[in-house]
């Protein structure tokens, strides 16, 4: 079996692992970073891309509020490009009147949030369709964030600064060494699941950053850690029916925001305590809840086009707590084992917002540094990204630089204004085992037609380019995540992706794709394009999927394509049962 020997390896790749990663590289760490899927297939991938001014926590949780406008200010100059400076209201509905609204305003002083109220018809200018009965509006710094890019910007830092990153690694077992009472976390035996090479990472400290699978991992070394896995289901608007991100000035609930992220608003969230981080099932009562509530923020916003739904899991945490997710502290926790349970050279990060992910790796490798005997302070907080000299996020960036550059006719995915050019080198510069890392990398597939025409072009060009090389003799597709150069930077960018392809080599770059590869990455994408689409068929986007199922059944026959009778990482994804039914369903009247 081959063995790697690190000083530090971190286990899970969030937004909490990267930056763990990205912080002990900057110290002077060896590291070494695995997950089991693509990074941010987990919770960060999986959230409404909120930008915390801390003004949701003021009142019930201050020390989270105080945490997240501090992490606020640094992330808007290390991950620049990766966060839209919308603002944020809380706004009063009818339904919200009392004496929160007071609360919440001294509590915002009190934390050091900056909190302005302005005059009603000021937020109606600026958003038109708000609800026109709200009774005073308050501003905050929220902002919106862009969690697949900032995630894979800290991972191309960490690599600059020598970290190792191996996607598509799963940890089959934690390597302990000793006894009862001198017993050691020594690295992990971790499976590369694309091609079934397993390996031995030997390490001097490990770092569980697994989020909702933290307790699943700590239970390999024989510890408890009880994870309060807390299902949250979004819904995405169509398109930006606000520039802001709408808060309800209340107690957090479920339904009371909308944020606005790239091309649509998303409605969230519930909050329901499950048994499996992996358990997403969407129901119905989820759907209807998330439209009704988000009508007091936005009247009719039910009657508009919902274009996707999905759900992910919190990994809250919260000693000796039994009650309901809701109600758990959203602060995050470090778990020192070696004082907790006795056993060395192992620490659990979890629960914390993405906001806070760069205050938490922080913390993580402060402790980490200690129990190696090492004194390095860290930087990040004054290091930023590959990519911070384009500015802020801002949307039609896209559409400006096609239009500048006459890119019509070089576009794959017309929604989300990919070009060839574009998925090409996001091919090419980093590592690609689905289509949905693709999505990742470029938004393929995530607008309005859910990859109904980009999904079929998107595999035609893998294939085209894993054919050239195929015509070179060069071996068979055999996708591997290491030794990928991650540039991220300049992905989203269609001017900087114009004119040829990087020359860079890559996974794909130096192997061939076949035509059952191409099938089953084609199968496998649609059918996880799918699964979000289930819990709201009706009206327009039922329209949309009816022509998708003509394409895809009726005129190429999708379902009957020979694959090999292959699976891919994202088979096990798809073919989870999700389906509600009388077993699961709840009665939420």
């Amino acid at each position: 079996m081959k063995r790697l020997d690190t000083d530090i390896l971190v286990i899970g790749g969030g937004a909490t692992g990267t930056g763990i990663a990205w912080d002990a590289a900057l110290r002077g760490f060896k590291v070494i970073l695995v997950e089991k899927r693509d990074l941010t297939h987990g919770t960060t991938g999986r959230y409404h891309g909120l930008l915390h001014s801390g003004g949701r926590y003021v009142v019930k949780d201050p020390g989270s509020a105080v945490e997240c406008i501090t992490e606020n200010r640094i992330l808007r100059k290390t991950h620049a490009h990766c966060i839209e400076d919308t603002s944020g209201f809380f706004v009063v509905t009818p339904e919200d009147e009392g004496e929160y609204p007071d609360l919440f305003k001294a509590a915002c002083e009190k934390c050091g949030v900056p909190c302005a109220e302005i005059p009603v018809a000021e937020a109606l200018r600026r958003e038109p369709l708000l609800n026109q009965r709200i009774s005073r509006v308050f501003e905050v710094p929220d902002g919106a964030a862009d969690s697949f890019l900032s995630t894979h910007a800290t991972a191309q830092a960490a690599q600059r600064v020598g970290a190792q990153t191996l996607v598509y690694h799963e940890v089959i077992a934690l390597l302990l060494e000793g006894g009862d009472g001198n017993r050691r976390v020594a690295g992990a035996q971790v499976r590369n699941v694309t091609t079934g090479e397993e390996m031995a990472i030997h390490a001097s400290m490990t770092v569980n950053a697994t989020g909702a699978w933290a307790g699943q991992l700590a239970k390999m070394a024989g510890i408890r850690v009880d994870v309060i896995p807390g299902k949250g289901t979004l819904v995405a608007m169509n398109h930006r029916v606000v520039n802001t991100v709408i808060n309800r000035c209340k107690k957090p609930a479920d339904g009371d925001i909308i944020v606005p992220i790239h091309t649509v608003a998303v409605i969230g969230t519930t909050d329901e305590r499950v048994t499996n981080p992996e358990d997403l099932r969407i129901e119905p009562w989820e759907v209807y809840l998330m439209l009704s509530e988000g009508e007091k923020l936005v009247p009719s916003i039910s009657k508009a086009r919902v274009v996707r739904t999905w759900a992910g899991v919190r990994p809250l945490y919260q000693e000796h707590y039994s009650g309901s997710s809701r109600d758990a502290t959203r602060a995050f926790t470090l778990l020192r084992h070696n004082n907790r349970d006795g056993v060395q050279s192992f620490l659990t990060m979890t629960g914390g917002k993405w906001t806070t992910f760069r205050l938490m790796a922080e913390k993580a490798v402060d402790a980490a540094c200690e129990q190696i005997g090492v004194r390095q302070p860290c930087v990040t907080a004054e290091t930023v990204v590959p990519g911070i000299e384009q500015g802020h996020y801002w949307l039609g960036h896209r559409l400006h630089e096609v239009e500048d550059l006459k890119l019509q006719g070089e576009l794959v995915c017309e929604c989300e204004l990919v070009t060839r050019t574009m998925v090409e080198n996001a091919v090419r510069r980093n590592p690609l085992v689905t289509l949905d890392d693709l999505r990742r990398d470029v938004r393929l597939g995530m607008g309005p037609c859910q990859g109904g025409f980009c999904t079929y072009r998107a595999c035609g060009i893998l294939h085209e380019l894993g054919s050239k090389q195929q015509a070179d003799a060069r071996p068979p597709l055999q996708v591997s995540a290491r030794d990928a150069t991650w540039e991220v930077a300049y992905l989203q960018s269609p001017a900087h992706n114009n004119g040829a392809a990087a020359a860079a080599p890559s996974p794909l770059s130096n192997q061939a794709i076949t035509v059952e590869d191409a099938n089953l990455l084609l199968r496998d994408f649609l059918q996880e394009r799918w699964k979000g689409l289930t819990p709201i068929l009706w009206a327009q986007q039922l329209k949309q999927e009816r022509l998708d199922e003509l394409i895809y059944l009726s005129l190429l026959n999708a379902d009957h394509l020979p694959d090999g009778d292959r699976q891919g990482p994202l088979s096990t994804f798809w073919r989870f049962d999700t389906t509600p039914n009388e077993k699961t369903e709840r009665d939420h009247a």
